[in-house]
C-alpha cells in the first residue's frame, strides 16, 4: 500500500511540474515577450490552467492523510512561504480570469496583466523555496528558539533561494517549449524557441548553483548525490539530452520536442527524489521525517489507496477529454 501511495504522490508532483509548471512559466515568458505574447499565452492557458491544480491538491491530500506528521511540520514551520504560494495562486488566477474576459484594454486590464506576471514569477520561486526548506535540514523544532530561528531561517537562505530561482527557470523553460507549438506565427515561434534555449541554459546553470550553494552551506545534498548512482545516471542523461533538444527545435513535429522535454524533466525529478528517499523533511536536530516513520495507520492507508484509485479513474479520462476538446481541436 505504501509503495502505491508513494508512486501516486510522485506522479502527481511530476504532472503538476509539467502541466502546472507550463502555466506558471507562461506568465514568466510573458514578462520577456510583453504584449506580443499575451494573446498566445491566454489562448494556450484558458481551457486548462485551473484544472492543472488538481495534481497539487492531490499531492497535498496524500501528505495530509498518509503522512500527517510531515503535513503538520510543513504547515507550522513553513507557513510563511506556504501563505505566499497560496496568495500567489489566488492572485494569479483572479488576474488571469479578469484579464482574459475583459473586453476593453483599459487601465484595469494593464493592472491585471502586471499582477498576473508578478504572481506567475513569485509563486514558483516560493514553491522551490519550500522544497529547499524541506530538504535543507534547517527546520528547527526546538521550542526554546526564537521566531526567526524557527520560522524564517529554515527557508530564507542561499540554498532555498537558489532552488526557488531554479524552479522558476524550469517552469519558464517548460512553458517556452509548450508555446512554440501554440502559435502559427513564424516570428513568434522563433521568439519562443529562443527563450526556450535561454531558459534551458539558465536552468542547468542554476542547477549547478543549487549544488554549489548546498556545498557552501555544508548541507547533505552533495554527499547524498555522489552516493546515489541513480541520481548521477538520471542527471547525466538529462544533460546529454541537451544537444538532441537543440536539434529538435528545427523539427516540424513539435510533439517530439515536447516528449523529450517531458522525459528530461522526469529524469530531473527522479534524480532529486532518489537523493532524498525515503526522507521527506530534514530537521536540524537530525530526527528526519521519512515515509516509513510518519506513515498513517494501515487502515488509513488502505482507505487512502482506494480513494486514490477511484479518483484517478475519474480524473484521468476527464483530463484526456479536456485536452482532446480544447488542445487538439483546430480553430
Amino acid at each position: 500500500m505504501l509503495l502505491i501511495i508513494i508512486i501516486i504522490l510522485g506522479v502527481s508532483l511530476l504532472l503538476y511540474t509539467l502541466l502546472g509548471g507550463a502555466d506558471f512559466g507562461a506568465g514568466i515568458i510573458e514578462i520577456f515577450s510583453g504584449t506580443r505574447g499575451e494573446k498566445t499565452v491566454s489562448k494556450a492557458m484558458a481551457p486548462v490552467w485551473e484544472a492543472n491544480h488538481v495534481w497539487l491538491i492531490l499531492a497535498i491530500v496524500i501528505i495530509f492523510t498518509g503522512f500527517p506528521t510531515v503535513y503538520a511540520t510543513i504547515s507550522l514551520y513553513l507557513h510563511i512561504p506556504l501563505m505566499i504560494v497560496l496568495l500567489g495562486i489566488v492572485l494569479r488566477g483572479a488576474s488571469f480570469i479578469f484579464r482574459y474576459y475583459d473586453e476593453s484594454e483599459d487601465k484595469a486590464h494593464k493592472y491585471f496583466t502586471v499582477f498576473f506576471k508578478i504572481s506567475s514569477l513569485v509563486t514558483p520561486v516560493f514553491l522551490g523555496i519550500i522544497i529547499g526548506a524541506m530538504t535543507g535540514g534547517k527546520i528547527n523544532i526546538n521550542q526554546e528558539t526564537g521566531f526567526f530561528e524557527r520560522f524564517i531561517f529554515p527557508w530564507l537562505n542561499i540554498f532555498c533561494i537558489t532552488l526557488g530561482l531554479f524552479s522558476a527557470s524550469l517552469f519558464a523553460y517548460i512553458a517556452a517549449i509548450f508555446l512554440v507549438g501554440e502559435t502559427s506565427n513564424p516570428a513568434e515561434r522563433k521568439r519562443y524557441a529562443r527563450l526556450a534555449k535561454i531558459f534551458l541554459i539558465t536552468t542547468f546553470s542554476l542547477g549547478l548553483c543549487v549544488f554549489g550553494a548546498a556545498k557552501w552551506e555544508d548541507l547533505h545534498l552533495w554527499k547524498d548525490f555522489i552516493s546515489s548512482p541513480l541520481s548521477m545516471i538520471t542527471f547525466g542523461i538529462a544533460v546529454l539530452l541537451i544537444p538532441a533538444i537543440f536539434f529538435l527545435f528545427d523539427h516540424p513535429n513539435i510533439l517530439y520536442l515536447r516528449a523529450v522535454i517531458g522525459f528530461q524533466v522526469t529524469l530531473i525529478l527522479l534524480g532529486w527524489f532518489a537523493i532524498h528517499y525515503p526522507v521527506l523533511v530534514y530537521e536540524k536536530n537530525g530526527n528526519h521525517l521519512d515515509f516509513f516513520t510518519t506513515r498513517a495507520p494501515d487502515a488509513t492507508l488502505y482507505q487512502l489507496v482506494i480513494a486514490l484509485l477511484v479518483g484517478l479513474v475519474l480524473i484521468i479520462p476527464s483530463f484526456y477529454f479536456l485536452f482532446k476538446v480544447f488542445k487538439k481541436t483546430k480553430d
